[in-house]
């Protein structure tokens, strides 16, 4: 059976890349997950690779039941996405996701020379929190239940997440698409 991604890529979701890129890449994941620690540069490798043939696009899934950081860390990102730096925190909270404590984020977003007292507020913004209940909803209703799960052009990825693995089916994929 086939799990297909629901709903579909948007304008309100976090996206890197061409937007008309051949593929779409669409991961479910929790900050605070060793496994999506582990898949980061993994995914920052396929991005390399691909280029314009890929549109990356980071759905939030935090299990807070196991990781107590996992809804702020997403919160935070989300957040200072409203000052057009969500990559950048991202990548800042995957990159020390082993030293992440209460402070990280507003140190983060200092460092990445946000407004930290706009960021602050925006972290306690309900819309920013129904932001990331959406995230996790969207992935219940398409079947994740772990993390990171991937999704390639609306998808569901079942295959290992490695690298090699993971770029031989992208490139299957672009070879189907451009007739190849």
């Amino acid at each position: 059976m086939t799990t297909k991604l629901k709903p579909e890529v948007t304008q309100n979701d976090n996206i890197q890349g061409n937007s008309n890129a051949v593929i779409t890449l669409v991961e479910y994941g929790d900050y605070q997950c060793p496994h999506c620690g582990h898949a980061y540069p993994i995914v920052k490798q396929i991005q390399e690779q691909f280029g314009d043939k890929l549109k990356f696009v980071f759905r939030n899934f935090p299990l807070q039941n196991i990781h107590e950081l996992a809804v702020p860390a997403a919160v935070a990102s989300e957040a200072i996405g409203k000052q057009n730096k969500f990559w950048e925190m991202h990548d800042a909270i995957f990159e020390n996701q082993r030293e992440l404590n209460d402070n990280s984020f507003t140190k983060f977003a200092e460092q990445l020379g946000a407004d930290v007292k706009q960021f602050n507020e925006d972290r306690n913004d309900k819309i920013i929190l129904d932001k990331v209940e959406g995230d996790f909803e969207s992935g219940i209703v398409s079947g994740v239940n772990g993390t990171p799960t991937f999704f390639i052009n609306g998808i569901r990825y079942n295959g290992s997440w490695e690298f090699s693995e993971l770029a031989a089916t992208i490139n299957e994929i672009i070879n189907q698409t451009e007739g190849k």
